[in-house]
């Protein structure tokens, strides 16, 4: 195995809106550190050096009027260009990995955190899956992941099969997985899933790949 520290580093992977953070917030209350790219970006978001390169390429239109960064606003322009996606990516991406890196040594030495859990929408896109431990694949149902982004970032099913289309096929992540979850609307269900993963990760005989 890779371990980060002697902790075994768990990506979490799946479709948009299958409930990866919950899932990854299940195992942060099972003594892992979760961390989420997309906290990151957020902080990210606030960097002046970051704040001054989209306002340089995209002006005020993707900002609010408190000057905050229009996520909204820079994902319709990402999505509909490729190369302005990529732009994007270049500039984000070696910030979140410099917070991604920073947040796991400061919880190198901490014993009570038992593992590293990357909730990272990309993850395999960008191949940080060759550095995980473990992979985990959440599973939901179509009809459930098109309400919950419906319901959270205002899409239809066109814009969520466009989303995903962007992507890896969920099938060739599901098969380069080492478990998947089903994350149904049973939390207890879920948990339990999840407890049980977590126990074969940590097994000391699972740490000798």
């Amino acid at each position: 195995m890779i371990l980060y520290a002697g902790k075994p580093i768990i990506g979490i992977a799946g479709g948009i809106g299958s409930g990866k953070s919950f899932i990854a917030g299940l195992f942060g209350q099972l003594g892992c550190l979760v961390i989420s790219a997309d906290e990151q970006i957020r902080q990210a978001y606030r960097e002046d050096r970051i704040l001054r390169t989209l306002r340089q390429w995209w002006g005020n239109a993707v900002f609010d009027e408190s000057g905050k960064v229009n996520r909204k606003a820079i994902g319709a322009i990402v999505f509909a260009n490729e190369a302005q996606r990529k732009r994007l990516e270049n500039l984000l991406h070696p910030v979140v990995s410099q917070a991604r890196i920073k947040a796991m040594e400061a919880a190198a030495d901490d014993a009570q955190v038992l593992a590293f859990v990357w909730d990272i929408p990309l993850l395999f896109e960008v191949g940080l899956h060759t550095q995980c431990d473990a992979i985990v694949f959440v599973e939901a149902p179509l009809e459930q992941r098109i309400s919950r982004v419906k319901q959270t970032r205002g899409w239809d099913a066109q814009e969520l099969a466009r989303r995903e289309n962007l992507q890896m096929p969920l099938d060739n992540k599901l098969r380069m997985s080492n478990y998947m979850l089903q994350n149904t609307a049973d939390v207890g269900f879920a948990r339990r899933q999840v407890e049980n993963v977590l126990n074969q990760v940590l097994r000391p005989n699972s740490r000798n790949g």
